[in-house]
């Protein structure tokens, strides 16, 4: 039986953050706090916090008993966001008012499995590490994997890609749909960056946790991200995003929020993962796709093509990206994160 962990500092008390825009996602809400609620290391809190939708925040008040505000010592919390529309902001707002020690992060449309925030919580006994991320895997909706899909390109669909280092390593930057970070880390440092991250009514841009994690070890040299893949989440991929005009547009997209995230941190450090995956895991990939379809294995041409098309249309979005960067300065805006007044105390 799974019990909590021990370490140097202690077991940490554990804020949950759902972010949620649409009632398209009903049923996922509910079964990504379900499977919060179901957690061997029980969570202090989950805050789910409404992206400026207000039928969707009184739906969400009236099933947990909430009033809408997120006030109370509620097991659920909900929460309007309380700053532009977008991923980033809804994430500071929950970062403003949890209470915990740790700060985790699940996507909306996924579900974690039952010892996700154990093997989160083991990863900060060591007081260095300011940051723990897990393994995503996808839930196809065709219930199986598009043929011409290449297992490289996972981050299209929010979820672990071939290429990241397996078991509990250190890692540039964690993955924001399943990602842990240290209270006092964003404290230090602020929150996610406006302007740069997801937001349901545009183009589906990103990049916004690997900003913050960047800016958190340039202030915070001798910090540790770590990734463990024991902390697993299954996300859902609905069917549009299985076609590959999603695909191409997901990889478009990550090109120009690159480009904002190198314009502010410098292409060194922006691209450090990118150079190893785009000379090794990309060409390894094409070569497994053409061997595939030399061996008359279904589906292997389509991948061999696909991770040429990514990468095309990556930096594509990249170089427009650079070139909007320069002329209108690329600039975003990071929160700061207000210490927490509530209470620490472990989770009951």
């Amino acid at each position: 039986m799974s019990t909590a962990p021990t370490g140097r500092t202690g077991a940490p008390s554990v804020s949950v953050v759902i972010c949620v825009y649409t009632e398209d996602r009903w049923g996922d809400i509910l079964a990504a706090v379900a499977s919060v609620r179901d957690q061997s290391y029980p969570a202090l809190e989950t805050l789910l916090v409404v992206d400026h939708n207000p039928a969707l925040l009184r739906r969400l008040a009236k099933a947990y008993g909430d009033d809408g505000a997120g006030a109370g010592a509620r097991p659920v919390r909900v929460l309007a966001n309380a700053g532009p529309r977008g991923l980033s902001a809804g994430r500071n707002t929950g970062l403003a008012a949890s209470a915990g020690e740790v700060i985790a992060f699940l996507d909306d449309d996924a579900v974690a499995e039952r010892d996700w925030l154990l093997h989160f919580a083991e990863g900060y006994a060591d007081p260095r590490v300011m940051a723990v991320g897990g393994r995503t895997q996808p839930v196809w909706a065709s219930r199986r994997r598009p043929a011409w899909f290449p297992e490289e390109f996972d981050w299209v669909v929010g979820c672990t890609y071939r290429g990241l280092p397996p078991g509990k390593t250190v890692v540039r930057n964690v993955l924001g749909g399943n990602a842990s970070f240290r209270r006092s880390a964003l404290e230090a440092v602020g929150g996610f960056a406006s302007g740069i991250g997801r937001d349901g009514q545009r183009l589906p841009l990103g990049c916004e946790e690997t900003e913050l994690c960047i800016r958190l070890t340039r202030a915070v040299p001798e910090a540790l991200l770590l990734i463990d893949d024991r902390s697993v989440i299954h996300h859902r991929v609905p069917a549009a995003r299985e076609q590959f005009g999603y695909f191409r547009d997901r990889a478009y997209a990550e090109g120009l929020s690159k480009a904002l995230v190198t314009h502010s941190v410098g292409a060194q450090a922006g691209l450090e993962s990118e150079r190893r995956y785009t000379t090794r895991v990309l060409p390894a990939g094409v070569a497994r796709g053409v061997r595939d379809a030399l061996l008359g294995r279904p589906g292997g041409a389509g991948r061999a093509g696909a991770i040429v098309a990514g990468l095309a249309a990556t930096t594509a979005g990249y170089a427009l990206g650079v070139w909007r960067a320069r002329r209108d300065g690329g600039r975003f805006a990071v929160a700061d994160v207000p210490a927490s007044s509530a209470g620490e105390g472990a989770a009951a």
